[in-house]
């Protein structure tokens, strides 16, 4: 194989850098990253409660401009913009561009029929419960107040407030954590549900080092 890939990581929230550029150095080392930040995204998502084709545009102006920078891939870090990325996947075909779930989406159905989502954004849960494919029950929850403890700085209470909530469940085959930021409580997730925890930052990673035939 020939030399790092140059790898274009596409930001909504200031808080995703952090959690992919450490599974990179875990998992896929020595690659070229580069980030692209618009944590506008998703303030207007949340003012405007629904995605816009002006929001689409403004995600193939930074996924263009990525690729134009000689990207191998591109990874979106923001859950809440499928659509959108699907459109950046189809204008920039066959380069890979990957959406920020679909990597753990698709470990997460290995594991079983019943799949708890926990997320920080509330505007997550409607983009990216379609993504599941038919016969997964997804049981949304929201962990309230995470966000905005994670945007003050205060990291043990993100933490401890998805811990509560992902107590709720407890029932399910697996626990799906839906931000990237959330990545960081994924042990205060598992001890609360003594479930299998993924993250989409570790398989966001795994599945384009398979892609780039690393």
């Amino acid at each position: 194989m020939s030399g790092p890939k140059r790898i274009a990581l596409i930001h909504a929230l200031r808080h995703s850098p952090p959690p992919i550029e450490a599974a990179f150095a875990r998992l896929w080392p020595g690659q070229v990253l580069m980030n692209l930040l618009d944590d506008s995204l998703s303030a207007d998502l949340a003012r405007e409660g629904k995605l816009t084709p002006r929001m689409t545009e403004r995600f193939l102006t930074l996924a263009r401009y990525a690729a134009g920078t000689g990207a191998d891939g591109i990874l979106f870090t923001c859950s809440a913009f499928g659509p959108p990325i699907e459109a950046c996947a189809r204008d920039l075909a066959p380069l890979p561009v990957l959406k920020p779930n679909e990597a753990m989406i698709e470990e997460a159905v290995k594991v079983g029929t019943r799949i708890g989502l926990l997320v920080t954004f509330p505007g997550t849960i409607p983009s990216m419960t379609p993504e599941f494919p038919p016969g997964i029950t997804v049981v949304p929850k929201v962990a309230e107040g995470a966000l905005a403890a994670l945007d003050a700085g205060d990291l043990e209470t993100h933490d401890r407030l998805a811990e509560e909530a992902a107590r709720d469940l407890a029932d399910c085959d697996a626990i799906a954590l839906g931000q990237f930021s959330l990545a960081r409580a994924k042990q205060h997730v598992e001890r609360a549900t003594g479930k299998p925890v993924l993250t989409t930052p570790d398989s966001a990673v795994l599945k384009l080092k398979r892609l780039l035939g690393a």
